[in-house]
């Protein structure tokens, strides 16, 4: 007769942990909080395909818009923290928090930073419906007029950038925000906003061909594809308007520490890549990889800045 040993509770404490699941076991979905088409996905997709050779399984790309970006980034901080979902997405990842100052997420201690893409320009345009040929001529067409702005998310900075200008030149225009860029794009190609602050990723073939006008830049420096368009700063406006924000990707901060290091390690080699490189490029990326460490610091420094600017400049969401 067999004889069974049974283990007490101590013992089978003692025994040597299971080994985990190799990381990643499944395809990784990367949540973009804004639709299909716009710059925030172009860019998360140039990184996604070189992630997904260093990872050995597919990184998909999931459009979850809305919310000026927060239907997408809580659909990531409320999932199973594994590291198979994580998000990519632009400075609105803090912007709108601050401003609608009560969400389901905290972006600073809910969120752990795979890394830092970089930046981009951001022009403001004129639609077909504002024929004019300077940000001078666009305020004395707009003043006295009942006309309206676009962005690509309420709280995003091309909302809140062009509210400070509509404010500084009393223009009272009405803001229209949208559920991305892509979609804004349709109705200033149609001329149902007057005008909005646009990427250059999105609109650059369309500012080329003139079917939009490139007013002024946000930003301390010209754009190298566009150098005969000023910056709001050599305008004169004030130097809020020297503000750059952001884009890189996230894990949700619980995510052990291994597929974090996993997902970290692909995100910086997919970085290294020259055709990575040459494609960000294409699409006036201003390449600025940091780490998680940096970049973390960074999202700090822009949650402080942009809760003193909406708070000193009583900026609140329509």
């Amino acid at each position: 007769m067999r004889r069974r040993t049974l283990l007490t509770l101590p013992a089978l404490a003692a025994l040597p942990a299971r080994a985990q699941e190799a990381f990643p076991s499944r395809p990784i979905r990367m949540v973009v909080p804004f639709p299909a088409g716009g710059a925030t996905d172009v860019w998360a997709r140039v990184v996604a395909a070189p992630m997904a050779e260093r990872l050995g399984q597919p990184v998909v790309i999931d459009n979850r818009s809305g919310g000026s970006g927060m239907i997408g980034t809580e659909h990531v901080a409320k999932g199973a923290a594994d590291g198979h979902t994580i998000l990519f997405s632009i400075s609105s990842f803090v912007q709108a928090p601050v401003l609608f100052r009560s969400t389901a997420y905290d972006p600073l201690s809910d969120f752990a930073p795979i890394g830092r893409m970089g930046t981009t320009a951001l022009v403001f345009c004129a639609s077909p419906a504002m024929p004019v040929g300077s940000l001078a001529e666009f305020v004395a067409r707009a003043r006295g007029q009942d006309l309206s702005f676009g962005s690509y998310g309420t709280g995003s900075t091309g909302h809140v950038f062009a509210q400070i200008l509509s404010d500084h030149e009393r223009l009272g225009m009405t803001h229209v925000g949208y559920r991305g860029e892509a979609p804004l794009l349709i109705d200033m190609l149609g001329g149902r906003v007057a005008g909005a602050f646009h990427s250059l990723t999105l609109v650059k073939e369309h500012l080329r061909n003139g079917r939009l006008k490139p007013l002024a830049f946000l930003g301390r420096d010209r754009s190298p594809a566009f150098p005969d368009v000023p910056t709001l700063l050599e305008l004169g406006y004030p130097d809020v308007f020297g503000w750059s924000g952001f884009f890189g990707a996230w894990t949700p901060a619980r995510v052990p520490a291994p597929a974090r290091a996993a997902l970290v390690d692909a995100y910086r080699a997919a970085m290294a890549r020259p055709e990575v490189i040459r494609r960000l490029e294409e699409v006036d990326v201003i390449i600025g990889y940091a780490g998680p460490e940096a970049f973390q610091a960074e999202i700090a420094r822009t949650h402080a800045t942009w809760l003193d600017l909406v708070t000193r400049m009583n900026i609140r969401p329509d």
